[in-house]
């Protein structure tokens, strides 16, 4: 079973913030970077993670100034995380009982990383298909069964 590190691996940059930040700032980063979600550090430990979802739910709909409100006011703070060791199915069913879809990625305290649900279903969609190739070669190489008569 893979883990997510060699998603992590993967990737270039680990997108983040820093907590003083306002949200109108923290959505230019995020807009500039066409990313859905970053994490909040203060130094280098993580104290927050904010999305787009927290912007438009937090935010916006509630009328409140992007300029004048800090990411601190409207981030997910204590997000859950997991090690990066972790595999890959298990982050999917935790992302979805918690109903959100961004998920830190840890090192001891160290960010490693953020993956995404949609990162995750496109491991498994590709490991699904491995498998489908894996089943086709097997097939075509077995010799026909003779009937039972």
């Amino acid at each position: 079973m893979r883990t997510i590190r060699h998603l992590i691996e993967a990737k270039r940059e680990v997108f983040h913030i820093p907590p003083e930040v306002s949200v109108y700032e923290a959505a230019r980063y995020m807009s500039e970077r066409q990313v859905g979600a970053v994490c909040v550090l203060e130094g280098e430990r993580l104290v927050g993670i904010v999305s787009e979802r927290d912007i438009m739910a937090r935010v916006v709909s509630t009328g409140l100034d992007p300029r004048a409100t800090r990411v601190t006011e409207v981030m997910s703070a204590k997000p859950v995380t997991v090690d990066a060791d972790e595999s890959y199915t298990n982050c999917i069913k935790l992302m979805q009982k918690g109903k959100f879809r961004h998920l830190p990625v840890l090192e001891g305290k160290r960010l490693l990383g953020l993956i995404s649900f949609r990162d995750l279903l496109q491991v498994d969609v590709e490991e699904k298909k491995e498998e489908i190739e894996m089943m086709r070669a097997y097939i075509q190489q077995a010799p026909p069964s003779k009937p039972d008569f």
